[in-house]
C-alpha cells in the first residue's frame, strides 16, 4: 500500500513538474496558440540578453518564443524543453499561421517566379503581355543573369520535390486573398521563405542512386465478380502483347507489373472467398510470366455480391498500402507508380455497412498522390449499371483518378469489350513510352495518340524522378512573394498551402473527431442536437487537462476548439459550425459526421505511419515530429 502511494505521489509530482515547466508565450487573442518566429539570415543565439554568442542559427529556422523583452526574445525549438537562448528581435520574423508552401509538380505549367514584393508579383499578374514577360524572366533567372531585375529573387526548381518524401520548410509568412486577373477565381498571394532541411545529407544520400534508371510500376486492380470474366481475359491479352513487345529489351527491364483482385464483403457472402487479394506483387522481374499467369488463372466469383456497387476502394487502398512500391531491402524504390482500376460497378460508399474502410475517395486520392501514385480508372458502363449508377460511379472515380490537377478517368460506353481493349492498350503503351522518353528513345505513340494528359503525366513522373535522384530541394535561403495558382494558368495549382502540424496536434484532432462522431451519432432529435454542444464542451474540457492536447475551452464554434486552424485561409462546415446551425438540419449533421469519420480514418493511418513524420530539430520528442498536412484533409 505504501509503495503504491509513493508511486502515485511521484506520478503526480511528475505531472505538475511538466505542467509548471517553462511554456512559450501565447499569441495575442488566443488561449492555446504559442508565439513562433523564424530567424533571419546571420541570426545569432546568445546565452542571455547582451550575453555571449552561443552559435549562429541557420536562416529561417522555426522557434517558440518564451520571453519578449522588446529588443530581445528568448527562444527554443521545443515546447517540452527549456529555452535554448536569446536572439535579437530584429533578427527574427514573426510566424503567425504555422503554414508552409509546397510546390506542386510543374508538368503542364511554367515554373513559377518568386518576387521581392507583393507589388512586383502583382505587376506580372496584371501585365498585358504576361506570357512573353514571364518567358523572358524565366530564361534570365535560369541563366543566372536576372540580378533582381523586375523584383525576381528566385525561381521554382526544374525538378519536382515531393514534400512527403523529402520535407522542406517553406514558411508562409503572410498572405493576401484576391482574385486572379485572368479568370477572377480566388487566389492567394503569399510571402514565403525557404528553409531546405538537411541540404548536404539529402544530396549525398541520393548520390549513390544517381545512376539508377527510371522505371515504372503498373498495378492492375480488377473487379473479379461474375460480370468481369471477359474483361480480365482482355487485360491478360493486353499485358501479354506488351510483354512480348518489350521482352529482351532495356525497356522490358524497366516496366514492372502487379495485380490485385477485389470483390465484396465475405462476412455477408462467404462464397465470395475474398474481399481483396494480392494476385501478384510488384517485383523487378526478368520474366513477367508470374504476373501473366496470375491474371490468366484468376477466376471470377461464383456468388453474387451484396448490392451492385463493389468494394473497389478496398482494392485501391491495398494497392497503395500493400504493394511494395519502395522495393524494401533494395534501396531503390519504383520511380513512376500507376494503378489501373478496372470495374463495371461504382465504389461502395464509406457509409455502406458492407464497405471495409471508412476512408473516402478524396482521402484515398490525397494519400496516393502524396506517395507519387496515380490512379487511372477504366469504368465499364455496361447496361446493367443503369444511368443513375453510372453517374454516381463517374463522379466518384473522377475524384479518385486525379493527379497533378488532371483526371485519368476513362469511361467505356456500353461496356464494349473492343473499346476496353483499345483503351487498355493505349494506357499501357503510353506508360511504357514514359520510360522510352526518359531514355531519349522514340515513343511508340505520338503525342496526339497518347493525349495531352498522358504526355503531361509522363513529364510529371520524370520531374519527380529527377528531383529525387539529384537531391533537388526548394530554392535556397530566400524570402519573397508567389501566387498559389500559376500566374499564366490560374486553373493550375502551383504552390499548395499546407499546415505544418505536430504529431500531438494531429492526435488531438483525431481524439476530438472521435468524440464528436460519438456524440453526434447520439444526437437524433432537435433536443438532443441542442444538448450536443453542452456535451462537446465537457469533452473538450476533459481533453484539455492533458498537456499534450491543446484545446480552447472557450470556443463558440467546433473549429474554434482547435485555435491554430482559425487563422488559416481555409474554410469548412465543421470549423464554422455553431450551436444554432447544428440544431437546424439533420441532413447537415449527417453530412458532417460522415465527413469527420472519413478524415478520422486517414488521421489514424498517418499517426501510425513513421514515414510521414520528420524531426525539425535534433532530439525532438515523438509528439513534436511534424507533417505538412494538405488543407483539404483538415476537419
Amino acid at each position: 500500500m505504501r509503495m503504491r502511494l509513493v508511486v502515485m505521489v511521484m506520478a503526480a509530482l511528475s505531472f505538475w513538474a511538466s505542467a509548471l515547466a517553462a511554456q512559450p508565450l501565447l499569441m495575442e487573442g488566443t488561449n492555446t496558440v504559442f508565439q513562433r518566429v523564424l530567424t533571419r539570415p546571420a541570426a545569432t543565439l546568445h546565452s542571455a540578453v547582451d550575453g555571449a554568442v552561443i552559435e549562429q542559427i541557420p536562416a529561417f529556422q522555426p522557434f517558440y518564443v518564451f520571453a519578449d523583452q522588446g529588443e530581445w526574445k528568448q527562444i527554443g525549438p521545443s515546447i517540452s524543453k527549456e529555452p535554448t537562448g536569446w536572439v535579437k528581435t530584429d533578427q527574427t520574423v514573426e510566424w503567425k499561421q504555422n503554414i508552409v508552401g509546397a510546390f506542386t509538380n510543374a508538368a503542364g505549367r511554367e515554373r513559377q517566379l518568386v518576387f521581392q514584393s507583393e507589388e512586383d508579383l502583382r505587376w506580372l499578374l496584371n501585365h498585358e503581355a504576361l506570357p512573353q514577360v514571364q518567358e523572358r524572366l524565366l530564361a534570365e533567372a535560369s541563366a543566372g543573369i536576372s540580378q533582381g531585375n523586375n523584383g525576381v529573387v528566385s525561381v521554382e526548381p526544374e525538378e519536382f520535390v515531393n514534400i512527403r518524401e523529402d520535407l522542406y520548410v517553406m514558411p508562409i509568412l503572410d498572405f493576401v486573398e484576391d482574385l486572379h486577373p485572368l479568370n477572377y477565381e480566388d487566389i492567394l498571394l503569399m510571402e514565403v521563405a525557404s528553409v531546405p532541411l538537411k541540404a548536404e545529407s539529402g544530396v549525398q544520400n541520393n548520390a549513390d542512386q544517381g545512376n539508377a534508371a527510371f522505371d515504372v510500376g503498373i498495378v492492375f486492380v480488377f473487379d473479379t465478380t461474375q460480370s468481369m470474366e471477359t474483361y480480365i481475359a482482355r487485360t491478360q491479352k493486353v499485358l501479354q502483347n506488351t510483354v512480348q513487345e518489350i521482352s529482351g529489351t532495356e525497356i522490358g527491364k524497366l516496366v514492372n507489373f502487379g495485380a490485385i483482385g477485389f470483390r465484396d464483403n465475405t462476412d455477408v457472402v462467404p462464397e465470395l472467398e475474398y474481399r481483396t487479394k494480392v494476385l501478384a506483387d510488384i517485383k523487378r522481374r526478368d520474366d513477367q510470366s508470374e504476373v501473366l499467369n496470375a491474371i490468366a488463372n484468376t477466376r471470377v466469383a461464383i456468388a453474387n455480391s451484396p448490392g451492385f456497387n463493389e468494394d473497389s476502394l478496398a482494392g485501391i487502398e491495398d494497392a497503395i498500402d500493400l504493394i511494395d512500391w519502395q522495393q524494401e531491402g533494395s534501396g531503390d524504390p519504383i520511380d513512376a507508380r500507376y494503378i489501373i482500376l478496372v470495374t463495371d460497378a461504382g465504389p461502395k460508399d464509406p457509409r455502406d455497412p458492407n464497405a471495409r474502410s471508412q476512408i473516402g475517395v478524396e482521402e484515398l486520392q490525397a494519400d496516393a498522390e502524396g506517395k507519387n501514385i496515380v490512379t487511372m480508372t477504366l469504368h465499364l458502363k455496361t447496361p446493367t449499371g443503369g444511368e443513375a449508377n453510372h453517374a454516381y460511379a463517374e463522379g466518384r472515380y473522377r475524384a479518385l483518378s486525379t493527379f497533378a490537377g488532371r483526371q485519368f478517368y476513362f469511361p467505356i460506353e456500353g461496356g464494349s469489350e473492343e473499346a476496353f481493349e483499345g483503351v487498355a492498350t493505349r494506357l499501357v503503351t503510353a506508360i511504357t513510352d514514359h520510360v522510352r522518353t526518359a531514355r531519349g528513345e522514340t515513343s511508340v505513340l505520338s503525342e496526339d495518340e497518347a493525349g495531352e494528359d498522358l504526355v503531361a503525366l509522363g513529364r510529371a513522373m520524370r520531374l519527380a524522378y529527377l528531383g529525387s535522384q539529384r537531391g533537388t530541394q526548394a530554392p535556397d535561403v530566400i524570402r519573397g512573394w508567389v501566387s498559389d495558382k500559376a500566374v499564366e494558368a490560374p486553373q493550375s495549382l502551383a504552390v499548395e498551402p499546407r499546415l505544418l502540424i505536430t504529431k500531438n496536434e494531429m492526435a488531438t484532432m483525431a481524439e476530438l473527431l472521435d468524440n464528436l462522431i460519438r456524440l453526434g451519432e447520439q444526437s437524433q432529435g432537435g433536443d438532443d442536437a441542442m444538448n450536443f454542444f453542452t456535451q462537446v464542451r465537457g469533452v473538450i474540457a476533459d481533453m484539455a487537462t492533458n498537456p499534450d492536447r491543446r484545446l480552447n475551452t472557450q470556443a463558440d464554434t467546433l473549429g474554434g476548439a482547435l485555435e491554430y486552424l482559425e487563422q488559416l485561409p481555409y474554410r469548412s462546415q465543421l470549423l464554422q459550425m455553431t450551436e444554432d446551425r447544428w440544431a437546424q438540419s439533420a441532413m447537415l449533421r449527417r453530412s458532417i459526421i460522415d465527413g469527420m469519420r472519413q478524415k478520422l480514418t486517414q488521421y489514424r493511418k498517418w499517426l501510425f505511419d513513421p514515414q510521414v513524420w520528420t524531426a525539425l530539430h535534433e532530439g525532438a520528442d515523438d509528439g513534436e515530429l511534424v507533417f505538412a498536412m494538405p488543407f483539404d484533409v483538415l476537419p
